[in-house]
């Protein structure tokens, strides 16, 4: 009679287990539903409030190619080859590409030195903006102060940067820099974050100060992956350097801001080749690069 009873028991706990599973499926389903459904309307909204439509997106396209026509060079099979002051030719095409070369030069100038000086900021906040390395009131004045940098578009610092300093590099590499910290900040801290816990404890447990902690616990697990969101964000900062020049913030931006204003299609297209020629070759360099580190790194 026991065998039975407890027998029945058994049943009745994996029944109600079951059913309570079956319940907590139902609910995910509901929910994720319910979280499809407010993206979907959100969706909508947005495209109301913006005025996007297929149909308008379709009828600007054929502008979109006359415009791109417009910026193609005449090229002539016969004169491809021949020097700058023939019309047809390369050369021709691209006869400021000196010109071009020493201004994409200076906008990768502008974006390794603004990365490098918001990576070293970068570094030094990230530790106060670890949940698990500060004290509560550094960690969310930290976060918050990597927040406004991040949050505050580079174009805006630039054009800040340049009423206080000038046109020129260097408010370029100051919006890089600010706007570098901010973002660099936020995957530091995180990456600070996920350190698996035990070294943190076997130190603290022996009697560690903080700043042995972070030495010898946190940044032998963080350090690769620093340099390569450093990296990362290399890259990035070479596209938005060409782009803040178009405030005055030094680089090829200034040039590409006068071409585009007066209509000088042909350079246009030129400048633009040069430019995705440019950012082609550093992410390939940066992904590369980034790669060897993560490799080292398990290596």
């Amino acid at each position: 009679m026991q065998t039975a009873r407890n027998g029945a028991n058994g049943l009745d706990a994996v029944t109600r287990i079951e059913a309570e599973y079956r319940a907590l499926l139902s609910r995910r389903r509901l929910y994720g539903g319910l979280g499809w459904a407010l993206l979907l309307l959100m969706v909508l909204l947005a495209g109301h409030e913006t005025e996007f439509s297929l149909a308008r997106l379709l009828a600007g396209m054929p502008h979109i190619g006359d415009y791109v026509q417009r910026t193609l060079p005449d090229l002539t099979v016969a004169r491809l080859l021949d020097d700058s002051e023939t019309k047809g030719s390369f050369a021709y095409w691209f006869y400021r590409a000196g010109d071009y070369a020493r201004l994409l030069l200076d906008t990768a100038a502008i974006a390794l030195i603004g990365t490098a000086l918001g990576a070293g900021a970068a570094f030094l906040l990230c530790f106060g903006a670890a949940r698990n390395l500060a004290p509560l009131p550094i960690f969310h004045l930290t976060r918050r102060f990597l927040d406004l940098c991040r949050s505050v578009p580079d174009i805006v610092f630039a054009l800040c940067f340049v009423w206080a300093y000038g046109v020129g590099p260097l408010a370029g590499i100051l919006a890089i820099a600010v706007h570098t910290t901010g973002s660099l900040g936020k995957l530091f801290s995180e990456a600070n974050e996920a350190v698996d816990p035990r070294p943190l404890e076997g130190l603290e447990a022996a009697g560690a100060n903080w700043l042995w902690k972070v030495r010898f616990a946190v940044l032998p697990q963080v350090l690769p992956t620093l340099l390569s969101y450093t990296v990362m964000r290399l890259e990035i900062n070479i596209r938005s350097a060409s782009i803040i020049g178009l405030v005055g913030a030094g680089g090829i931006g200034q040039e590409l801001y006068y071409v585009v204003s007066f209509n000088y299609y042909q350079e246009l297209s030129a400048m633009v080749i040069m430019i995705v020629g440019v950012v082609f070759v550093a992410d390939l360099l940066s992904e590369r690069l980034r790669h060897a580190i993560l490799e080292g790194s398990r290596g």
